[in-house]
C-alpha cells in the first residue's frame, strides 16, 4: 500500500541541498593545465584575452537585444528582427568564446556584474534612444570589439595558439565585420521615399 505524501513533504525532498560553505573548484584566473600541446604562458595569456573579449562581446549581445525591445521609427520592424538576429549570432559567440576559455584550463567570466565591470564597451543609458543613436551606440561597440579581436588573433598566432587566433578570425571577426555591413546601412542618408515623379 503506499502513502500520500503532504505538501510540506513535498517541498522538503524537492529543495536542493545547499552547501553554503562549498569553496571554488577553480578560482577565477587560475589556470589549470590541460593536455592540449600548448605552452602555458600562451593558454594564460589567451584566457587573460579572452575573458575581455567574452566581456566585451556579452555586453555588445545584451545590447542588441535592449535594441530589438526599444526599437521605434518607421524601420522598426526591419530593425526590430535584425537585432534580435544579431543578437543570437553574438550569443554564439559568447558560448564559442567561453568554452574556448574553459579548453585552455581557464575559468571564463560568467555574470553580469563581472562583465560590466570588465567590459570596455561603455553602457547605454536605461532609457529608450532614437535609432540612430541605437546603431551609432551599436557601431561603436562593434569598433571595439573588431580592435581587441585583431590585435588578440596576432598575439595568439604568434604565440602558437592557433585555436583561438581561428577561433577570433573565423568567427569573432568575419561575424562583427558582416554584423556592421548591415547595420551600417541603416544610417546611409537615402530617403525612405521619393516624391518626385522620375
Amino acid at each position: 500500500m503506499s502513502r500520500t505524501l503532504d505538501a510540506d513533504e513535498i517541498m522538503e525532498q524537492a529543495t536542493p541541498q545547499q552547501r553554503p560553505h562549498d569553496h571554488e573548484i577553480q578560482p577565477f584566473g587560475h589556470l589549470v593545465r590541460m593536455p592540449i600541446a600548448l605552452d602555458e604562458a600562451a593558454c594564460r595569456e589567451s584566457v587573460e584575452n579572452l575573458n575581455q573579449l567574452l566581456a566585451d562581446t556579452a555586453t555588445l549581445r545584451d545590447m542588441y537585444k535592449k535594441h530589438h525591445w526599444q526599437v521605434a521609427g518607421p524601420t522598426f520592424y526591419q530593425l526590430h528582427l535584425l537585432f534580435d538576429k544579431h543578437y543570437e549570432e553574438q550569443n554564439g559567440l559568447v558560448d564559442q568564446v567561453a568554452e574556448r576559455i574553459q579548453s585552455l584550463g581557464g575559468v571564463s567570466i560568467a555574470m553580469a556584474p563581472d562583465i560590466a565591470e570588465m567590459t570596455l564597451i561603455p553602457r547605454p543609458p536605461m532609457g529608450r534612444e532614437s535609432a540612430p543613436a541605437q546603431i551609432a551606440r551599436l557601431l561603436h561597440a562593434h569598433q571595439i570589439v573588431l580592435k581587441e579581436a585583431r590585435t588578440m588573433a596576432r598575439r595568439a598566432a604568434g604565440g602558437g595558439d592557433d585555436g583561438t587566433n581561428d577561433l577570433i578570425v573565423s568567427d569573432i571577426i568575419r561575424t562583427n565585420e558582416a554584423q556592421v555591413w548591415f547595420i551600417s546601412q541603416h544610417v546611409v542618408n537615402a530617403p525612405l521615399t521619393s516624391g518626385k515623379d522620375r
